[in-house]
């Protein structure tokens, strides 16, 4: 019983109770959005965000009623308190979570990849606190604004995003012949060429790498059905990246 007073002499338990909703509710919306990551196999799934958004709730409640035994019944500070700043505590999630989503992102040849999650974990951050906080109906309006974002703009794309990476690599022993009609299927293609390794063999061969962006209706039959379509190639290899 004196264990239970004692959680009492800050707040009863229905608000421990309202904090331990808005807990639940922080997770709920950071598995919404995860659910939709993991789905595409990106780097962090449900259990990060889930993680995340909760952890980020948890730390917003703290911020907001973990201090109230550092202010006196008539609003007042008690001695040696005049400098805490609560709200400090959950300013430094952004900064956390700024970590956490650098190191989701990372760099692969001339292809740059998990920006959208990493910017999907910092949205979750802040969907935490403002569950945290208390703010019910902006969490969850803006999870829904987060995952419709993600899975509308993933099916229809724009610019930069209606695009994939593409990487070929092919010896060939007539170079000029492959150049010209590698340049012209580009061309014709809307193909960009980010990268190229050319590598010249004693056999009299020319080893080709490229790094191509191509868009995303470009499969991976169109290319091989080109290439193997050209003449004086003695070996090829084309792999795509997943989008």
């Amino acid at each position: 019983m004196t264990f239970a007073w004692k959680l009492l002499d800050q707040y009863t338990f229905i608000q421990y109770a309202e904090f331990c909703a808005r807990l639940v509710v922080a997770c709920a919306c950071g598995a919404i959005i995860g659910f939709e990551r993991s789905k595409r196999f990106k780097e962090a799934g449900i259990r990060t965000h889930i993680i995340v958004c909760c952890a980020a709730a948890l730390v917003m409640i703290l911020s907001k009623y973990g201090f109230a035994d550092l202010i006196g019944p008539g609003g007042e500070h008690l001695v040696g308190t005049n400098s805490t700043d609560p709200a400090r505590l959950a300013a430094q999630i952004i900064t956390g979570v700024s970590f956490l989503g650098a190191g989701i992102i990372f760099h692969n040849g001339s292809s740059v990849k998990g920006l959208t999650t990493a910017a999907g974990i910092w949205a979750t951050a802040g969907i935490g606190l403002a569950i945290g906080s208390g703010m019910y109906i902006l969490g969850i309006f803006t999870t829904i604004i987060v995952d419709v974002i993600q899975i509308i703009m993933h099916k229809h794309t724009i610019g930069v995003d209606s695009m994939r990476i593409g990487r070929l690599r092919c010896t060939t022993s007539s170079p000029d012949a492959f150049r010209q009609q590698l340049d012209e299927y580009i061309d014709s293609k809307g193909m960009q060429i980010l990268d190229v390794k050319i590598e010249f063999s004693e056999d009299g061969t020319t080893a080709y790498e490229l790094t191509l962006r191509m868009g995303r209706d470009m499969t991976i039959s169109d290319m091989s059905g080109f290439l193997e379509s050209m003449d004086n190639v003695k070996a090829i290899s084309f792999e795509m990246e997943n989008s």
